[in-house]
């Protein structure tokens, strides 16, 4: 299970480190074999997934009937552009110049740890996406949110 924000910066060939504290759990769960696709859902935003997370994902994604333009959308995106990507001897991973160039990676990346997968944001995206949604929580809060005790 990943969890927690790091700041990465990539290098000029597009390649991140993978913080020290995710080095043992990803060796342990995929062999330091990782897949990298586009988010389903938000701009500027890679997910990372652990290889056989990403094929249970994979999986699921590709068993949607293809006669839904919005499955077969969704199929390409997710699977289509999928990355095949594994950590080098320094724990680098070459993030592909397409999927960076689309997702407005630049200099600096941050990765989140979202359970079985990670988020590779763009920085400043990042934090923009965070303003619009506290003001959204504060003005939409669901019924299931004021339950919450946090």
């Amino acid at each position: 299970m990943f969890f927690g924000e790091t700041s990465i910066n990539l290098d000029a060939k597009g390649r991140m480190a993978l913080p020290t504290r995710y080095r043992e759990s990803v060796e342990e769960a995929s062999g330091n074999r990782l897949v990298l696709t586009y988010s389903a859902f938000d701009s500027g935003c890679l997910w990372l997934y652990p290889e056989p997370e990403w094929e249970r994902v994979r999986d699921q994604v590709m068993a949607l009937s293809t006669f839904n333009p919005s499955h077969r959308g969704l199929q390409r995106r997710l699977v289509g552009s999928a990355t095949q990507l594994e950590l080098d001897g320094s724990a680098r991973l070459l993030l592909p110049q397409t999927l960076r160039q689309v997702a407005g990676l630049e200099k600096k990346v941050v990765l989140m740890g979202m359970g079985a997968r990670f988020e590779v944001w763009n920085e400043n995206v990042l934090n923009q996406r965070r303003a619009e949604e506290e003001r959204s929580i504060q003005e939409q809060a669901s019924a299931e949110m004021a339950e919450l005790v946090l």
